[in-house]
């Protein structure tokens, strides 16, 4: 049985308003080889949509290769620097924090998640009056089209229900990298992220819900795209980082 999409309390945008004002932050660390695609097929979608307001930040967090030099020089681009190699949480908290758009969408620098699913995203917020909504890839599966190996998927639901138990956050799928944030929400709840790790999204999800951010969780499509840098002394640390959160708020 498919999970049903999950959502927390308190109010957000009048259903049926259209996207205006958007803000992309793309956190990147040694990304110099897929960026030039992605800056690509995010700024073409930028043109196609008439958009009162839209920006492209691309967060470079103390990259070793041309990943900033590529992102200055590619019209179009607003590029931040993190102070050194924080880790992806700081890049996420740095971007959404300086972006100045209505909404703000934070998408992983692989495109593992299509630019154009944002419109699902929204779509779900207006529906259900959201000030959060963030992407899935377990309340529908038939949406990935490739998975990852066997060993990552089955990691990553051990990881959910560890972070169900101890957070009792209703959500099936708090990391995938695809987040649309009300900017007024994005501000809640950033500025009070302390997580640098990849266990920042349950931490922001834990602090919007003490907040009475409403959020909902919807079904995008995604494709795994090979090149990941998590290690496994990180994801082990992700483990240890739910009982953190769930003490320390």
């Amino acid at each position: 049985m498919r999970p049903p999409p999950s959502r927390f309390e308190a109010g957000g945008p009048p259903s049926g308003e259209p996207l205006r004002s958007l803000s992309i932050v793309i956190p990147a660390y040694n990304e110099e080889k897929r960026l030039p695609s992605t800056l690509d097929r995010v700024l073409e979608w930028i043109c196609s949509r008439g958009l009162e307001f839209c920006e492209l930040i691309v967060v470079d967090d103390g990259s070793r290769d041309g990943t900033a030099e590529l992102a200055a020089r590619r019209e179009g681009v607003r590029l931040l620097k993190n102070p050194g190699n924080r880790g992806k949480g700081y890049a996420v908290r740095n971007g959404m924090l300086n972006a100045k758009g209505d909404w703000i969408l934070y998408s992983d620098a692989d495109l593992s998640t299509p630019i154009e699913e944002v419109d699902r995203l929204y779509e779900a917020a207006m529906k259900s009056g959201a000030q959060i909504a963030i992407g899935s890839r377990a309340v529908d599966r038939t949406l990935v089209t490739v998975h990852q190996s066997a060993f990552r998927e089955w990691s990553g639901r051990a990881f959910n229900l560890a972070m169900r138990v101890l957070t009792g956050l209703n959500f099936y799928d708090t990391q995938c990298g695809f987040k649309l944030y009300q900017r007024e929400a994005a501000q809640k709840v950033f500025s009070e992220q302390k997580l640098d790790g990849l266990s920042f999204d349950v931490e922001d999800l834990y602090l919007a819900k003490k907040a009475r951010l409403k959020a909902v969780e919807a079904p995008v499509r995604w494709a795994n795209v090979e090149g990941t840098k998590v290690s496994m002394s990180q994801g082990l640390k992700s483990f240890a980082d739910l009982v953190k959160i769930r003490f320390s708020k």
